[in-house]
């Protein structure tokens, strides 16, 4: 032992285009799907598609051939599916291969993208119903693993997934949750009775995530062999080595001169010349091994920057007030019982357009920038707000 699980979430939001106050009551097309610029919704798709969603498809597709034992888990949200479908058709079908091989698990999550979780109940569980039925209707599964939005968790989160049947959910592996405990094994969430618990082992996922291409990191090069002596090092210490991380990581965010790809292609041979390394899937990882003990969240956690909390989409007033505003008309639109006002609505509650409002410009500030259309967080709160209120104005109206 141990097994790896790897798990690569896979999402685009549709951005918000800068929407100035004289639009509101004029223009109700609020997102960045037409303009000329280079963070066009659709520009953006098919850049991250050519670099990083089709050749990694194409490679794990390889990798899972050449390998039997290898397996790997998705989470596709459902902005990242729609977008895909209509601008890149291909990204879908690459995906659709990956689920035939039967070596792959593709998990459930908020529809949007969303923080429902943190303001509203009701909205999260119909966007996790939402959610399931893509990925029914476009793969022909029914994921039975949930990871929240960002990794986001609690008690609380983990009994409502427990309830709308799932077998497992994901969080991340903190500190001072864990206290003397290793992530690297199977867990009960506090307050449920059959629901497993998978924690990230954010080190060994961060050091191909973040540091991969860190020529000031003491471990550069990362090369598939020394990575797989980390791995085994645990050995007698541990049932499974949770590594999760977004898919762009192969490509877009490690480019490909980095020798990222070369560094997946080698990895799963270098893990399994140890006979005692293997993979799986969250639910072959649940199906397993035992819960090893309980572990009590009471605060919200999540996989987000150096504190894993809540603060990269609530550290700041602006981004308060914002989520405050598109949650407290949530009756109003949904009494209206209009698809595309509803369909507005529940895209401006995706998690990135409170994340671009954030001021914490230290460690993370590289990461806040990602594809980000606005200049400042401030110009991302105005247009926010601008959207917001022409949406309230339309609700009021309909």
């Amino acid at each position: 032992m141990p097994d790896i699980c790897f798990y690569f979430q896979v999402h685009q939001p549709r951005r918000i285009k800068k929407y100035p106050i004289f639009n509101i009551g004029k223009d109700h097309n609020y997102f960045n799907d037409d303009s000329d610029t280079d963070l066009n919704n659709k520009k953006v798709f098919r850049k991250v598609a050519d670099k990083c969603y089709l050749p990694a498809n194409e490679n794990m597709l390889s990798l899972l051939k050449r390998y039997p034992e290898f397996k790997i888990s998705y989470s596709l949200s459902g902005t990242f599916l729609e977008q895909a479908e209509e601008y890149y058709p291909e990204v879908l079908l690459s995906f659709y291969k990956l689920i035939k091989t039967g070596q792959v698990e593709f998990l459930s999550e908020t529809y949007y993208h969303s923080l429902a979780s943190l303001y509203s109940e009701d909205e999260f569980k119909d966007q996790i119903k939402m959610h399931q039925n893509i990925i029914k209707n476009f793969f022909g599964v029914k994921p039975k693993v949930f990871r929240n939005t960002e990794l986001i968790y609690n008690n609380s989160i983990a009994k409502i997934a427990e309830d709308l049947g799932f077998d497992a959910i994901l969080t991340e592996g903190v500190d001072d949750i864990l206290d003397w405990r290793s992530p690297n094994f199977v867990y009960k969430p506090k307050g449920t009775e059959r629901i497993k618990l998978l924690l990230k082992n954010y080190k060994l996922s961060d050091d191909i995530a973040f540091r991969f291409s860190s020529r000031d990191w003491d471990d550069w090069p990362l090369t598939a062999d020394k990575f797989a002596h980390w791995v085994s090092s645990h050995n007698g210490n541990g049932e499974v080595i949770n590594l999760f991380m977004d898919y762009e990581t192969f490509g877009e965010h490690q480019w490909e001169d980095t020798g990222i790809f070369n560094f997946l292609r080698s990895l799963p041979g270098e893990i399994l010349k140890n006979k005692d390394n293997g993979f799986k899937t969250p639910s072959e990882v649940i199906a397993s091994y035992n819960c090893h003990d309980e572990i009590d969240v009471s605060r919200y956690i999540s996989w987000a920057d150096v504190e894993r909390d809540l603060s990269a989409w609530r550290s700041n007033s602006m981004q308060y007030s914002a989520l405050s505003k598109i949650y407290s008309i949530k009756n109003a639109v949904l009494k209206k019982n209009n698809p595309k006002l509803i369909s507005d609505w529940r895209k401006l509650q995706t998690s990135d357009h409170f994340y671009y409002m954030c001021t914490k410009w230290f460690a993370d500030g590289d990461v806040h920038t990602y594809f980000n259309p606005y200049d400042t967080p401030y110009d991302a709160f105005i247009s926010y707000m601008n959207v917001y209120n022409d949406l309230k104005k339309r609700v009021e109206e309909a």
